[in-house]
C-alpha cells in the first residue's frame, strides 16, 4: 500500500462508504468524529462527496446543474454580492464518463428552446437579474469567459454540455491562460479521469478563482485583480471580480475505497508552461492559501490525511 492513499475497511474500522456514482451520492458516513462536514440546511446536496463547505447566509447561493440521464452534472456557489462564483464542483463517474457530444455541434443546433449560432454562453435565470453576470458584462472587456466545469469535461450529452456554458460556471480569464496553462491543467485531469474511471474508481473536482484575500508566503494579499495582466487596463468599471490566482482540488476513491488528493495552483497571467509539476500542492496548503475547505465531508481521518499529502508520482 503506497503511503499516500488511506484504505479503511468495514470491520477494520467501522467506515461506511455512500455508493459511488448515484444522483444522491453523499458523504461517507462514519462512526467517528466529522466536525465539518456540511448539514443539509443550505442544500440537500451539501452533503455530497465533491462539496466544499458552503458558505452560510443568503448572499451565497447553491446552484446545482440536475440532467434526467446523469442526475447531478454540476454544483456552483455563487456569491450574489460580488456576482462571482466561489467555486464549482462535480464527480466522475462510470455513468457520466461518456461522450454523446461534440462543442462543434453547437452552431445550428437547437437546445432550450433556441438555434444556437455557436457556443451557448447565456446569463444563468436562477440568479435574480441584480446579482447575476450578463453576456454584455463580458463583451469587450477583454477577457474570455473562461469556463470553470470545462465543456470537454461533461460531454455525454448535447443537454450536460449545454449547462457547461452559464455564465455561473464562468470567471473573466486573459485568452493565454485559458487557452494555454489552464487547458492543459484540464487535459490533465481528464487523463486523471479516465485511469481512475476506467478502473472502476471515481473522481472528484473543485475548482475556481479567487475571489478573496489570500495568504501567500506569511502574508495576506488580494485575490483580484485591478488591471488586465495582458492589457494593463483597468478592471474597475467590470461588474464582476477578476480572480488573481485559479485552483483546482482534484480527489480520486479507487474501486478498493482508497483515496489520494492534490491540487494545482495558478496566478492569473499568460503562461504556456507544459511541465506541471510546480504548480501542484497538497490540498492543506490550498485550504490555507484560500480559506476554503474542501471535501468536507468526508470522514476527519480520511479527509486530513489525503489533504495533507502529495505524491506527484501518483499524479502523471
Amino acid at each position: 500500500m503506497k503511503k499516500n492513499y488511506i484504505y479503511y475497511a468495514l470491520m477494520a474500522v467501522s467506515l461506511l462508504v455512500a455508493a459511488c456514482g448515484s444522483d444522491d451520492d453523499s458523504s461517507p458516513r462514519s462512526v467517528e468524529v466529522n466536525k465539518n462536514a456540511n448539514g443539509r440546511d443550505k442544500s440537500e446536496y451539501a452533503v455530497r462527496t465533491e462539496m466544499p463547505k458552503v458558505m452560510k447566509g443568503t448572499n451565497y447561493v447553491i446552484l446545482v446543474k440536475h440532467d434526467d440521464e446523469i442526475g447531478v452534472n454540476y454544483i456552483v456557489e455563487w456569491d450574489c454580492i460580488k456576482r462571482a462564483q466561489r467555486w464549482t464542483c462535480w464527480e466522475w463517474n462510470s455513468r457520466n464518463n461518456t461522450k454523446g457530444w461534440e462543442r462543434k455541434k453547437w452552431d445550428g443546433a437547437s437546445w432550450m428552446g433556441k438555434v444556437w449560432t455557436g457556443d451557448p454562453f447565456q446569463p444563468d435565470e436562477e440568479i435574480p437579474a441584480d446579482f447575476r453576470t450578463e453576456l454584455s458584462d463580458y463583451k469587450g472587456s477583454g477577457y474570455d469567459r473562461g469556463h470553470i466545469c470545462a465543456s470537454e469535461d461533461r460531454i455525454c450529452s448535447q443537454n450536460v454540455n449545454g449547462q457547461t456554458f452559464f455564465l455561473s460556471n464562468m470567471h473573466p480569464q486573459i485568452n493565454k491562460f485559458n487557452a494555454q496553462v489552464w487547458a492543459k491543467m484540464e487535459s490533465k485531469v481528464r487523463t486523471w479521469r479516465d485511469a481512475t474511471v476506467g478502473n472502476g474508481g471515481t473522481l472528484y473536482v473543485c475548482k475556481g478563482g479567487t475571489l478573496y484575500d489570500v495568504f501567500l508566503n506569511g502574508k495576506t494579499v488580494a485575490g483580484t485583480l485591478t488591471k488586465n495582466p495582458s492589457t494593463q487596463a483597468s478592471n474597475e468599471n467590470l461588474r464582476m471580480p477578476v480572480p488573481k490566482y485559479f485552483f483546482m482540488a482534484v480527489m480520486k476513491k479507487t474501486a478498493a475505497g482508497m483515496y489520494c488528493g492534490m491540487a494545482f495552483w495558478a496566478e492569473h497571467k499568460a503562461d504556456n508552461s507544459s511541465n506541471l509539476t510546480p504548480y501542484m500542492i497538497t490540498i492543506n496548503e490550498l485550504e490555507q492559501r484560500t480559506g476554503y475547505d474542501f471535501f468536507c465531508n468526508l470522514p476527519d481521518v480520511v479527509e486530513e490525511q489525503m489533504e495533507a499529502t502529495l505524491d506527484v508520482t501518483e499524479w502523471k
